[in-house]
């Protein structure tokens, strides 16, 4: 096909892309094939028992769960927008992906991404609320606050998505078609096309970079504000607000430095941010779960109750 351009040159168009991918020896692509479908299958497991857990137990129906449900209903998606074709790909010889999935899967990424960011925030205000506001805490974060957050949350990832794809769908791409990764992205695709891209990659900056260093900033202002609060009331003792918080800020590094460095300085001159993001599709998604709800007491106690109702409805089966 042939398109013509605003300056009236001719460009064949790019029906689809070859995805480099992560390595070509045999040995790292059974090692990343495996540890792939682990991590994948730990996200699933662990991200939809969550997500069980919260619906069916009463005792789990407060604002903070109700934000880590939806935590996990966004780690899914995010891994499940790159994880499984991954897997795929890993023992074909060409990684292929059409040019219509190809902004599909950026259209995805970044409304699952942009998403997460913000509703990480919401989390921290409520941590926060909850430390530091305990005596209005449940008015604050009414049912109605939470759902607003929600719905924010959502609104936030597409407006951000949707602000960067309308500038990648309509650049002209002729001829080069490898994209040096493995998956889709702004940065990477944008060096394939056949026109100047510099003023784009100030929206990209501007949009991207922005709400990933606006957000990790706000993320670890909280964490210091909640640190701040709990040694104010404690005495001086911060062991135990530090090893929780600890891993919280833990998660969040590994969620957004790849993120930061990928946007904030975009078009990088090695390949570094490819490899970063695995901890972004595979990794940080399997530790949300472990971090944030399977270490909290509450949900043993739900895991505990919903035994007992098990073994109470098989002795009664069985009866």
């Amino acid at each position: 096909y042939m398109l013509l351009s605003m300056d009236g040159a001719n460009y064949s168009l790019v029906s689809e892309f070859v995805l480099i991918g992560l390595s070509n020896s045999w040995e790292m692509r059974l090692f990343l094939f495996w540890f792939f479908s682990v991590s994948y299958m730990g996200i699933i497991l662990g991200n939809l028992f969550i997500l069980f857990m919260v619906i069916i137990d009463s005792h789990l129906h407060s604002p903070m769960y109700f934000l880590l449900a939806n935590l996990s209903l966004f780690d899914l998606g995010l891994s499940s927008t790159t994880v499984p074709k991954v897997i795929s790909d890993l023992f074909t010889d060409c990684n292929m992906i059409s040019f219509p999935k190809c902004m599909m899967q950026i259209f995805f990424i970044h409304v699952m991404g942009g998403a997460e960011m913000v509703l990480l925030i919401a989390m921290a205000y409520d941590r926060y609320t909850a430390i530091c506001k305990p005596l209005h805490y449940l008015t604050i974060m009414s049912p109605k606050m939470c759902v607003s957050f929600v719905v924010t949350v959502w609104i936030v990832g597409i407006i951000h998505a949707v602000s960067q794809f309308g500038f990648v769908l309509n650049l002209p791409f002729c001829g080069p078609n490898k994209v040096d990764s493995f998956y889709c992205d702004f940065p990477r695709v944008m060096k394939l096309a056949c026109v100047d891209t510099y003023k784009i990659e100030f929206v990209i900056i501007a949009n991207s970079g922005f709400i990933s260093m606006a957000t990790f900033l706000s993320l670890i202002m909280s964490y210091i504000c909640i640190l701040v609060t709990v040694w104010k009331h404690s005495s001086g003792d911060l062991s135990k607000a530090f090893v929780t918080l600890s891993a919280h800020i833990t998660v969040v590094i590994l969620f957004f430095m790849p993120c930061i460095f990928l946007y904030v300085w975009p078009f990088p001159t090695i390949s570094l941010d490819k490899y970063l993001f695995i901890f972004v599709f595979a990794i940080t998604p399997v530790l949300n779960p472990a971090i944030y709800t399977l270490r909290n007491n509450d949900m043993r106690l739900a895991v505990r109750r919903l035994g007992k109702r098990i073994v109470v409805v098989s002795s009664r089966e069985m009866t």
